[in-house]
């Protein structure tokens, strides 16, 4: 299968807020506040071509057609640094429902780790958001998908905010059917399979551990 081309949010607004977050001496305050602005930009774009369908409303003057999602959306964060995006993407799909994958990254190996998941039942008819805010090695980011297509997700879409060109390939191999949305994608991994220039560790700097 052909996998759609990443798609690189260059809006003014979401590159501002990421170089915000890209800068080293930037507090875990402001890069939580930036993460929660930039994840609202991206979702806005992942969300675009989500089918709607005709609901029946009353204006306070008329009857009217409106529109509403067509399926549930299921948000799923991998712990613990998409919890940055999916706090800042709730509000605008209250209805939506959390899923939580955890997998953390073997410091030695760079492999992922699978530690904990928490799935509804619906997501066969669900469209599914995975969230992670750094697409390194693709690791994590390819065990979550395959975690949830085994539960019975078939509309997957990922979002991230740094890319690399090695965690975009592991997706086009493993997943070419997800699309995937970022704000960058930038040189590649250094020898700890840490993306460059980056933003250093996403969830030490969002919640300050």
């Amino acid at each position: 299968m052909s996998a759609p081309q990443p798609l690189v949010v260059t809006h003014p607004l979401a590159q501002i807020h990421l170089t915000v977050m890209r800068k080293e001496d930037t507090p875990s305050a402001q890069f939580r506040w930036h993460l929660q602005r930039l994840a609202e930009i991206l979702f806005t774009v992942a969300s675009r071509s989500l089918e709607t369908q005709e609901v029946s409303i009353r204006t306070p003057l008329a009857e009217m057609q409106g529109q509403t999602f067509a399926r549930p959306i299921v948000l799923v964060p991998i712990l613990r640094a998409g919890l940055g995006l999916a706090d800042a993407i709730l509000p605008l799909v209250p209805e939506a429902t959390v899923a939580h994958i955890g997998i953390a990254r073997c410091e030695e190996t760079a492999k992922p780790k699978p530690y904990y998941a928490k799935l509804p039942a619906l997501l066969s008819r669900s469209d599914v958001f995975v969230l992670d805010p750094m697409l390194a090695t693709g690791g994590s980011a390819c065990a979550a998908i395959s975690q949830l297509k085994a539960a019975g997700a078939n509309r997957l879409n990922f979002i991230s905010v740094v890319s690399s060109p090695q965690g975009l390939e592991a997706m086009h191999e493993k997943h070419p059917d997800v699309p995937i949305v970022t704000a960058a994608i930038d040189d590649g991994l250094n020898d700890r399979a840490y993306i460059v220039p980056g933003l250093g560790d996403a969830g030490d700097r969002c919640f300050g551990t």
